[in-house]
């Protein structure tokens, strides 16, 4: 018993440092920094890389389109190589919902050590030049704006001066699943990249969240953004880290006006999600594995185990320390859960979703391992990700 006191309170004190001391990752009070629109609106080009996603873009681009933007605005979205008609389904709606002006490329396949999406960024900013744009704005195809998310996103970043605004678009919880999985998700990555830090300038901390990033072209340039992170998995946080590496200020937070159409009703959709990216995220690092598998371990399960093994022993101790570690996980839960609009009746299980999250991370290591990689509608990318390893 003396061993699960350890851990107990080895658990517990790092739920205390992580309540205090990690950035207070657990607020979700952070959103859009105050703003005020500028007197002139400079011109912005909207970069939408699609693959494959006739299925979610009725919902998405359409809102694109709507964007009530004062200032000049136009859409570039490019095709990588779809099957499903995509980009005749994008001019289709363009023509049938009006708005801004989009324009529908293809850049072909991606060249060896290119990430498809990141080739069509490439090939979305080189059509976005020609018109000089002072922001970019990279979406995915399955995101959906309100109609003043551009002019907000503009706003917001003439008002700071920041050279990078991002947004974590608020993603769809309808499945049992999603309800269980998705929360925490973005939970566990508020976690690791604080967003308090991430907009500290002399704090290394660097993250963006990928279906909604505002960066300015200087910046864009300045950073070698989209080539000097070409083969990045975790594209996202590869290029808020070069924007900042490169002496770029800038933020992130969770979204009022930007949703994922996305669906993941299964968990096996979800696990896929995960498991795609999450060994690149540890630098195919098999000794980071060990230590990432041994954290979530002590942090996450070790709680309840304590608790349980307290009270079928006759403990008091081990039980009253892992109860207080799992009351203190659950508490710090309890904001994103009201994020989501989610029935805090889930708070206490995340000791479960963070085993779930543990099997994704450990299988994403083997299918590295066996050669399938980071796997992404019909395309694998084997080779390791080296910007994900620079922090």
């Amino acid at each position: 018993m003396s061993a699960v006191v350890w851990t107990a309170a080895g658990s517990l004190a790092a739920w205390l440092w992580l309540l205090l001391g990690q950035g207070f990752f657990w607020r979700t009070d952070l959103r859009l920094p105050a703003r005020r629109e500028p007197e002139t609106w400079p011109p912005v080009c909207v970069v939408v890389p699609a693959r494959d996603e006739a299925a979610v873009l009725p919902r998405s681009l359409p809102s694109l389109l709507a964007q009530d933007y004062p200032g000049q605005a136009e859409i570039f979205l490019v095709d990588d190589g779809s099957s499903d008609g995509t980009g005749t389904l994008a001019r289709s709606l363009a023509d049938r919902h009006g708005g801004l002006t989009l324009t529908v490329g293809s850049p072909g396949e991606p060249p060896p050590g290119w990430t498809g999406k990141l080739w069509a960024v490439r090939h979305g900013i080189g059509l976005a030049r020609a018109r000089a744009p002072r922001y970019l704005l990279l979406t995915d195809a399955d995101i959906a704006h309100e109609p003043d998310s551009l002019r907000e996103l503009v706003a917001a970043a003439e008002t700071a001066g920041y050279d990078l605004v991002s947004q974590m678009a608020r993603l769809r919880v309808a499945s049992v699943w999603e309800r269980l999985v998705v929360p925490a998700f973005v939970y566990f990555f508020a976690q690791l990249y604080p967003f308090r830090w991430i907009a500290e300038k002399d704090a290394r901390t660097a993250a963006a969240a990928g279906g909604c990033v505002l960066v300015s072209a200087e910046a864009a340039e300045r950073a070698g953004i989209p080539d000097s992170i070409r083969h990045a998995v975790i594209d996202d946080v590869s290029l808020a880290r070069a924007v900042k590496r490169s002496g770029g200020h800038i933020w992130l937070g969770l979204a009022e006006h930007v949703d994922s159409v996305r669906p993941y009703p299964g968990l096996g959709d979800l696990w896929r999600m995960v498991a795609r990216s999450a060994y690149a995220q540890l630098r195919h690092n098999p000794l980071v594995l060990v230590g990432t598998v041994l954290g979530l371990a002590l942090i996450y399960l070790a709680p309840p185990f304590a608790l349980v093994a307290g009270l079928v022993g006759g403990s008091a101790t081990p039980a009253v320390l892992g109860g207080l570690a799992w009351l203190v996980m659950t508490a710090t839960y309890v904001p994103m859960l009201r994020y989501y609009r989610q029935t805090l009746w889930l708070a206490p299980l995340l000791p479960f979703t963070a085993f779930l999250y543990l099997l994704m991370t450990v299988d994403s290591a083997v299918r590295h391992y066996r050669g399938r990689g980071a796997a992404w509608k019909g395309r694998t990318y084997t080779r390791p990700d080296p910007a994900a390893g620079q922090r």
